[in-house]
């Protein structure tokens, strides 16, 4: 009888000491490095809450991995335990987080926050049928049945404003002005600077009492970050001289993220663990760089829409031809031969410049503007991504299938 394939893993001692969780951006420490003078800011601003008064509501920046949600949440437990410790009248302070990139509707937002207020689930809001007015109004009947203060949190806000608008910050801001009994007050977490040039006036007046941008760490910072997880994660030992400067360093140099840089010493250490491995070395780091990164460009073209994903094809088609530096026109002609060819409808040239604008912020592509004096200008674009994985992850939509193995018949510019 065959072995099970998963035996031999199964068998071999794991490289971490604790759950793997721990280096995961999710896992909330009992202290957060290099965080304290934003923590401080936050906690002096809802500090009124803990007085039985209103908060202020407060806008928070930055950049992807600077320790926003972490934050957040980290204030959220504080918070808790600091009204547990209260006398009974001001006992009652709530403080909700929600995560707009989950929950992304005017519906889903006021169901989620009313359902913290109904213990009974037979009589909780449920997650579509209702009209958009009854569940604002449950939340408004359940909200002021008693004094109470509540912090509501919205993590990735502008991701709610760009796709469902500002009714329900709008509502939310306003609905002190009827309360009676109870205070809400917001949080709104973001990576854009410029979501709130979208709101209404009276909505970006209201939301934006108190504003706290987020820095990006340094390589020192980082450092300091996965050498407390790694001291959680794994035995004395088994990180080995430089990995974890090497991690920090290489996310210092390109985002500043310690989102990931924890993922880069996880994967490593899997990467390590999955070669019976004892000890993280700077190999393993190199590696989980190369994995991550072809991760991210996987899900970054598979969930590009079809026109983005022909116009990406036409341009992979195109530098495989031998034309690595093709002009807006190359990539527009190869573009309509396989909009045809897959029975799409053909966008104009300009539309198609647009994604191949969005595809370079990306960084999909290189796109750069080449002038030819009086003659105008037009773009060089380059494939900055590898090209036969790339390929790979289009030919696998379905809407793509009859391009696969689809060689051009358009003749490109040769620079």
């Amino acid at each position: 009888m065959q072995e099970n394939i998963f035996k031999d893993y199964l068998e071999a001692k794991s490289i971490f000491k604790r759950d793997r969780d721990i280096l995961r951006p999710s896992y909330i420490p009992e202290k957060l490095l290099h965080r304290d003078e934003q923590i401080d800011q936050l906690a002096s601003i809802l500090t009124s809450a803990l007085r039985g008064d209103q908060p202020s509501n407060i806008l928070v920046f930055g950049k992807t991995g600077t320790g926003k949600t972490a934050t957040a949440k980290y204030l959220g437990k504080e918070i808790r335990k600091a009204a547990d410790s209260l006398p009974e009248p001001l006992k009652d302070v709530r403080y909700i987080y929600i995560n707009c990139e989950v929950v992304d509707t005017q519906y889903g937002v006021l169901q989620n926050i009313g359902n913290h207020f109904i213990d009974n689930f037979d009589e909780r809001i449920p997650p579509t049928g209702w009209s958009t007015e009854r569940v604002y109004n449950i939340l408004w009947e359940k909200l002021d049945d008693k004094p109470k203060i509540v912090v509501v949190v919205l993590d990735e806000i502008d991701r709610f404003v760009y796709k469902s608008g500002d009714d329900t910050l709008y509502h939310l801001t306003k609905i002190n002005d009827d309360l009676k009994n109870a205070k809400i007050s917001l949080i709104g977490i973001s990576n854009d600077l410029k979501f709130t040039d979208l709101l209404d006036p009276r909505v970006r007046s209201r939301l934006s009492d108190e504003k706290i941008v987020f820095p990006p760490y340094d390589a020192d910072q980082l450092r300091d970050i996965l050498v407390q997880r790694a001291d959680m994660a794994f035995e004395k030992g088994v990180i080995g001289d430089g990995v974890i400067s090497l991690c920090a360093a290489v996310e210092a140099h390109e985002h500043g993220d310690a989102r990931r840089a924890l993922d880069l010493l996880r994967v490593a250490a899997e990467i390590a663990e999955r070669e019976r491995e004892t000890e993280i070395n700077e190999n393993h780091v190199i590696k989980a760089k190369n994995k991550i990164e072809l991760d991210c460009v996987i899900e970054a073209v598979r969930t590009l829409p079809l026109q983005s994903k022909l116009v990406l094809m036409g341009i992979l088609l195109g530098e495989e031809a031998g034309n690595n530096k093709q002009m807006t026109g190359d990539v527009y002609s190869a573009y309509k031969e396989l909009a045809k060819k897959a029975g799409t409808t053909l966008l104009t040239q300009r539309r198609v410049a647009d994604l191949i604008s969005e595809m370079d912020m990306m960084g999909l592509v290189s796109a750069r503007v080449k002038s030819f004096g009086r003659g105008g200008r037009t773009r060089e674009i380059q494939v900055s991504v590898p090209i036969m994985e790339t390929m790979r992850i289009l030919e696998k939509d379905p809407m793509m299938e009859s391009l696969k193995g689809y060689k051009l018949k358009v003749q490109s510019t040769l620079m």
